[in-house]
């Protein structure tokens, strides 16, 4: 029995809108249907590139087709919460990308929005639909390593110190935890839920954006979680599950992992390993779909909640002293 298509607006034409478009063409029950574009020359250019039927010169017009089911929000950070806000006023559901937003508060009013018109939303971590990370929530949930007690996580990079580059503005929500440190803080999340206390030590850029954070989470259960990001310098971009009867390694780049070991106290290590499909964008527009074809407004997996209080504990961070 076959299924229409789930059929997608691109909204940015940048390199992960590219990235994602080229994983939906990968998709039997997926089609790309538009982009939309500030240029219509790039929008142009875009719908060219990936052979898409239609391309659009403002985000407006891209919102305003009725043949979209959903449209996926590519746009830099500080663009996030105006692109998707015009796509669910002219009723559109939206995957948007990471971060949701640049603060809680901008993700509350696009929760309540999405809510009030009975709209599909979802911030696009697209580390939780791997299925290696998958594989660790099950060995986790079955106690093959007892009870964690640590969580170690961190993801830096070494990008070349240029004030007008989107990292490093702070006119474009620039700096390392709204940029990479998203993922270390809700991989820990996922596990260990929300923190009750929570730390940062952040070195500011010339800028003024935070450009080098470590960050301590506790938990009620007496776990820690120790996390880092940064933009000065590339870190081995791993994770650590540790638990009081052995832990779990997941590969570099822990974010995009395709394997990772069971280290259980008195057993041989055991690795489970899974290629990702095309860049790994699938998982998550399979979830979407499924979604979508539910009815649901939301996904289990990343609750529109839970991206709201992983933005207020990273806009409390920030505030930290540097």
């Amino acid at each position: 029995m076959t299924v229409a298509p789930i059929r997608w607006g691109i909204l940015g034409t940048g390199n992960i809108a590219g990235r994602f478009t080229e994983d939906l063409l990968r998709l039997p029950d997926h089609s790309v249907v538009a982009v939309g574009s500030r240029s219509p020359r790039s929008a142009e250019v875009f719908a060219g590139r990936h052979g898409l039927p239609r391309g659009y010169g403002s985000y407006a017009e891209l919102a305003a087709d009725d043949e979209l089911d959903v449209v996926y929000v590519a746009t830099p950070h500080n663009v996030h919460h105006s692109a998707a806000r015009t796509c669910l006023e002219a009723g559109r559901a939206v995957l948007v990308e990471k971060p949701f937003t640049v603060s809680a508060a901008e993700a509350h009013d696009l929760i309540m929005l999405a809510r009030e018109r009975k709209l599909f939303a979802m911030e696009a971590m697209w580390t939780r639909f791997n299925p290696v990370i998958a594989r660790l929530r099950r060995l986790i949930g079955d106690g093959a390593i007892g009870q964690v007690q640590a969580v170690y996580a961190d993801f830096a990079v070494n990008f070349p110190y240029d004030p007008q580059h989107r990292v490093w503005a702070p006119e474009l929500a620039g700096g390392a935890l709204l940029d990479l440190g998203v993922y270390p803080v809700s991989f820990a999340w996922m596990l260990l839920g929300p923190p009750d206390q929570a730390h940062a030590v952040l070195s500011a850029a010339p800028t003024g954006v935070d450009a080098n954070t470590a960050i301590v989470l506790g938990y009620p259960s007496g776990a820690v979680a120790m996390l880092h990001c940064g933009l000065r310098a590339d870190s081995p971009q791993t994770a650590t599950v540790i638990g009081t009867t052995g832990r779990i390694q997941v590969a570099a780049p822990f974010w995009r992992t395709d394997s990772l070991t069971l280290l259980r106290d008195g057993l041989p290590p055991e690795t489970f390993s899974e290629t990702p499909v095309g860049h790994g964008y699938t998982y998550q527009a399979a979830e979407v779909a499924a979604r979508l074809r539910a009815g649901d407004l939301e996904s289990p997996l990343v609750p529109l909640d839970e991206t709201h209080d992983i933005l207020r504990l990273l806009d409390s961070l920030r505030r930290s002293p540097s």
